[in-house]
């Protein structure tokens, strides 16, 4: 599966295959400093796939034993192989994206928050606190934020939870994950507030709004649901939403009765709560990788809640229908969700085995590097398919505006400049002179006058 849209953004920044996309406000370079160690001397997609798909079990291993001694061992090989399990997980896993690694700093962070506290004479717990709320923030600053608020409302108000040097340590992460995306505001986004301003625009503006039922929709396997629209999928296909929702309050019942790990239940779900808030209420769309985070701390209490249902089971005679029906409805959710990672998968590979193929041959009709691609992103992903070309891509207007029409028109000139369009769009102003060329399929390109016919 070749590079998404983001991916290529991501990626972009610092490889040497093609120049650095724009990088509009609401990113943070932390997917960019994950990769460097592959994209910065090689292009090969299934390598930088292999390195993060390796890179992406270790995390979530050490994340596991972060947990280590606060919960059986049963408990917390479920609770992951759940989470390992969901075909978003699977699916943005080894990809360059930073949703994975928020949940991963997300579930560390709290497991190392309820050892330091279980144990106030080591000190390890309190560094890795402060690791993975620097790893949040490093990759989305804004889902750090609201994963830690539990956190600190936690050390605030609950007596016993008082620990300063959890409150140091949390604060300290999250600034030194967030420094570098709060300079860049500064320097090259017209300051914080501005920034973070422009952000919430791309977003659709943040204010209340119910998405539960879009996230629903995109169930299915719709990476992105803008606008989120038509029926609801079959009901199979998130069932795991409800029945997740409902183990997970079924493991803090039974740590309440049973007196013990209390704290290692209902911290998780209040972080997994406030994680998947901003993403149920406050958006008026739906990406289901925007929920890794909650996925990941509830894994914990619906292991829980599992375990505490088959253990409820009387025993004997009844035991093991108890643990065969426990396994049928594992096996179960774990087809449906490689039914739809399956069908995702398929989809992904050809449209981006698409892109490839357009950008060979704008590269055929003599769109090579130093080159410029431009497009409408409703009609043509040009930001994907210039990085499949080396070429810069270039906005005039909207989220990734870099350049204006006049600069386009002078660039074409002087290097190969390509407008992506269709046979029923006609191009910007600037192209209507230029050569249109049949790239692929439904998609035209006009190059200007630089380009060797």
């Amino acid at each position: 599966m070749g590079l998404g849209w983001d991916e290529s953004v991501y990626v972009s920044q610092v490889s040497g295959h093609a120049p650095a996309a724009f990088f509009s406000a609401p990113r943070a370079r932390g997917v960019s400093l994950l990769v460097a160690p592959i994209a910065a001397w090689s292009s090969s997609t299934p390598l930088l796939r292999v390195y993060l798909a390796v890179l992406s079990g270790i995390g979530l291993w050490l994340a596991l034993r972060a947990w280590r001694g606060l919960l059986p061992a049963k408990v917390l090989a479920l609770g992951g192989a759940l989470f390992a399990s969901l075909w978003v997980t699977l699916y943005y896993g080894p990809q360059a994206m930073p949703n994975y690694w928020v949940a991963i700093g997300a579930l560390a962070g709290v497991g190392c928050f309820l050892r330091a506290q279980a144990d106030r004479t080591r000190s390890a717990p309190v560094w890795g606190l402060a690791a993975a709320a620097a790893l949040m923030a490093l990759m989305r600053p804004m889902d750090a934020v609201w994963v830690g608020l539990p956190l600190l409302m936690a050390v605030a108000v609950v007596r016993r939870w008082r620990y300063r040097r959890l409150l140091l340590a949390l604060a300290a992460g999250l600034a030194a994950g967030a420094a570098e995306w709060v300079i860049e505001a500064y320097t090259g986004y017209g300051g914080l507030a501005r920034r973070l301003h422009d952000a919430s625009l791309i977003q659709g503006g943040l204010s209340w709004n119910v998405a539960v039922d879009d996230q629903m929709r995109s169930q299915n396997g719709r990476t992105l649901c803008r606008p989120c629209t038509g029926e609801m999928p079959n009901p199979v296909v998130f069932a795991w939403w409800l029945v997740f929702s409902v183990l997970a309050a079924v493991g803090l019942v039974a740590a309440v009765r049973a007196r013990r790990a209390v704290g290692a239940t209902a911290l998780p779900l209040g972080c997994a709560a406030a994680a998947a808030f901003p993403y149920l209420f406050l958006i008026g769309y739906a990406a289901p990788r925007f929920l890794l985070p909650a996925y990941a701390l509830l894994a914990i209490p619906v292991a829980q809640g599992l375990v505490s249902l088959v253990r409820a089971a009387p025993s004997g005679a009844w035991r093991v229908p108890a643990v065969t029906l426990a396994a049928v409805i594992l096996a179960g959710h774990l087809v449906v969700q490689l039914s739809v990672l399956h069908q995702l998968v398929g989809r992904a590979t050809e449209g981006h085995r698409v892109w490839a193929r357009t950008a060979a041959a704008l590269h055929t009709a003599g769109v090579r590097p130093p080159c410029v691609l431009t497009g409408d992103e409703a009609i043509a992903p040009h930001i994907p398919i210039a990085f499949a070309a080396a070429c810069s891509s270039a906005d005039t207007d909207g989220h990734n505006g870099n350049t204006t029409a006049a600069a386009l028109a002078r660039e074409a000139g002087r290097i190969p400049v390509a407008v992506l369009t269709t046979r029923r769009t006609s191009p910007p102003s600037f192209a209507r002179d230029w050569r249109r060329i049949h790239v692929h399929r439904h998609v035209y390109a006009y190059v200007g006058p630089a380009v060797q016919t």
